[in-house]
């Protein structure tokens, strides 16, 4: 059976960083936006239309008789995702960060870790990694973390029955504030190993 760990994270806390240096460490393969390109394969969809949804939470289109319905081609999506995080799950031991993963590869008993870090903390790591002509303010960017994480949590609810960010939820939490990611690697990879026995 695969060894699996998942990663769930707050926008701008590092969880990306976390699981590429994990799986480096480890020896194992790492998902990310493989998933994205496998999604656009499957649905034959533009990939900014694919990484969009897979960060949002479906939309209810209203009609003018009052009734609601979800987009069928973002249910398209995320029914894909599912399958492909499945399928990637069994190809052998990996990490898969983000898209719900901990909540679809329940069953499969992954290690799951949870990573979040504080609002300055978040900041200064957007500063520093995000795009060179991104030019948003701190308000701004403040914003665009919490509508991220409002996203990430909505789907969360849509797919499992917990609280996204909850600590029961996880094997492992870690507060990314004031320590150097790397430096920590090996020491989630030691716990990785005594999670798997």
């Amino acid at each position: 059976m695969s060894k699996i760990i998942t990663v769930s994270r707050e926008f701008g806390s590092g969880g990306r960083e976390i699981g590429k240096r994990l799986a480096d460490e480890l020896g194992f393969a790492y998902y990310d936006q493989e998933i994205i390109k496998e999604i656009c394969k499957e649905t034959g969809m533009h990939d900014g239309y694919v990484e969009g949804v897979a960060e949002k939470a479906l939309t209810l289109v209203a009609t003018q008789f009052g009734h609601t319905f979800y987009n069928q081609q973002q249910i398209d999506v995320l029914v894909s995702q599912q399958k492909i995080i499945r399928d990637l799950a069994m190809r052998g031991d990996c990490v898969i960060v983000g898209h719900g993963c901990a909540e679809i590869l329940a069953e499969l008993e992954p290690f799951s870790l949870f990573v979040y870090a504080d609002m300055d903390a978040k900041i200064a790591r957007c500063r520093e990694r995000g795009p060179e002509d991104e030019r948003l303010s701190d308000k701004e960017l403040v914003r665009k973390i919490k509508d991220v994480d409002k996203n990430r949590k909505k789907i969360h609810e849509m797919i499992a029955p917990t609280r996204w960010g909850d600590k029961e939820n996880y094997d492992l939490c870690i507060n990314t504030t004031h320590v150097e990611i790397k430096k920590i690697i090996p020491c989630i990879a030691q716990y990785a190993k005594a999670y798997f026995g």
